[in-house]
């Protein structure tokens, strides 16, 4: 039987996005309880997040698996650093733009089609990257590749939307980052693995063999959490009049915002890192995967760490201090950079600090931007992800304009970004404070 369990804990400050918290099958609420009965149930616990995690863990994957090999492709396919780098910026594109078609459609059609759709592309398009004659073929099907990878990301969050709101909402996006930041862990040390025993293209192939799995994965065990009197019966005029409604919300557009100049400061990092440790601190694609992999362990730390404090503070505290941590630590990275004080151990520091910080921007602000749009997750999640993931494609390149033994780009980008982030963070508390008075 369903139930709902209220939060009655108190933060030091009100927090006007909160709801009450709701239990896993609390929140599917009494129009959906007929439906679950009728489908399959939906998983409880760390099954839910095992599930969920999944989904969206192929995105980190087909971005970060092959980061150790960029040198390998700019030798391999006689293509400058930011021709390299535009295969990421392809795939980012990819990801934003599948975001706002797929979003919407699993509003009208319910969340496991398009899943289904876009893991199967996602498999093609890694085999086609694995085949791939030159950097611009290449670009091409990363782009394809990231169309198919969006629908994991933008379905996961849609189907944490149906199922939570409130600090339940945040604390179940921190835990998702556990889930999720394993990828950054592990996919470079895939990628350098393959490396050891044959040439970059087989990390595509591998990527294929894991879209495979994530397949038959999706389609044996996510159950469907849109019932149908619950999805939108509008087509895309409808959609587009949604979106638009999202843009004239001040609280959306700043936590969109927050969330996208934030992550543009990680994109900044993962577009650049591989050279600038590799070409310009010496270090092997080895070396580089386990220090990746440990920065990536920062987010998983903020993010669990942010779980914790979910109730206790108010969401907008922790995503002010998630982003002023970030751009603190861009600060002294760029110190470091410029000067060479503390070499690559400063460096590392920095970026585990910076990545920690990451781990409160993301949920935070996701759970803002996605919290006053219930019966429209799908979207929400769309356009938040899309214009996360067209900052990240506009950043790519930019962290390579120096070329690949240069790191005052990404360093300069891992600054000015977060702490953009924070202006937008500013508009957000005006925007409450407005309401509130406003409510008053």
């Amino acid at each position: 039987m369903s139930e709902q369990v209220i939060d009655t804990r108190q933060g030091p400050e009100p927090d006007p996005f909160e709801e009450p918290v709701a239990s896993i099958t609390g929140q599917i609420g009494s129009r959906r309880r007929g439906f679950a009965a009728r489908e399959r149930a939906v998983p409880e616990g760390w099954r839910l997040v095992a599930l969920i995690g999944s989904l969206s863990i192929f995105g980190p994957l087909c971005i970060d698996m092959y980061l150790p090999a960029m040198p390998e492709i700019h030798r391999d396919l006689h293509a400058s650093a930011s021709a390299v780098q535009l295969t990421l910026t392809g795939c980012l594109i990819g990801i934003s733009l599948g975001q706002l078609f797929i979003g919407p459609l699993s509003d009208r059609l319910g969340r496991r089609p398009p899943l289904l759709g876009g893991l199967f592309a996602f498999v093609v398009s890694s085999m086609a990257c694995a085949m791939a004659p030159n950097v611009y073929v290449l670009s091409f099907f990363r782009l394809i590749e990231g169309i198919g990878g969006a629908a994991g990301i933008v379905i996961a969050r849609s189907i944490v939307r149906d199922l939570h709101s409130g600090t339940a909402l945040v604390r179940f996006f921190s835990t998702l980052m556990l889930a999720t930041g394993l990828g950054p862990v592990i996919a470079p040390q895939i990628g350098s693995a393959v490396l050891v025993f044959g040439s970059w293209r087989g990390i595509f192939w591998v990527l294929a063999g894991f879209g495979v799995i994530l397949l038959w994965s999706a389609w044996q065990r996510i159950p469907e959490t849109l019932p149908p009197e619950l999805r939108s019966a509008g087509g895309m005029k409808t959609t587009f009049a949604t979106m638009a409604g999202f843009l004239r919300d001040r609280r959306f557009v700043g936590a969109a915002l927050a969330c996208g100049f934030g992550m543009g400061g990680v994109f900044a990092y993962i577009a650049g890192s591989s050279f600038v440790l590799q070409n310009v601190y010496g270090v092997s694609s080895t070396m580089f995967s386990v220090l990746f992999a440990l920065n990536a362990c920062g987010l998983i730390t903020g993010s669990q760490i942010n779980g914790r404090l979910a109730g206790r503070f108010s969401t907008l505290a922790l995503l002010s201090a998630g982003l002023l941590t970030m751009t603190i630590a861009g600060g002294l990275f760029l110190v470091v950079v410029l000067t060479g004080v503390g070499g690559l151990g400063a460096v590392i520091a920095c970026l585990f600090v910076m990545m920690l910080g990451c781990g409160f921007v993301g949920p935070n602000s996701a759970a803002l931007a996605m919290q006053s749009y219930p019966d429209a997750a799908g979207t929400a999640a769309a356009v938040l992800g899309a214009f996360q993931f067209l900052m990240a494609a506009f950043v790519a390149p930019l962290a390579g304009v120096g070329g690949t033994s240069d790191a005052l780009p990404m360093a300069l980008l891992i600054l000015l970004l977060p702490a953009a982030g924070l202006v937008a963070r500013v508009g957000i508390s005006r925007t409450a404070a407005a309401g509130a008075a406003a409510v008053g």
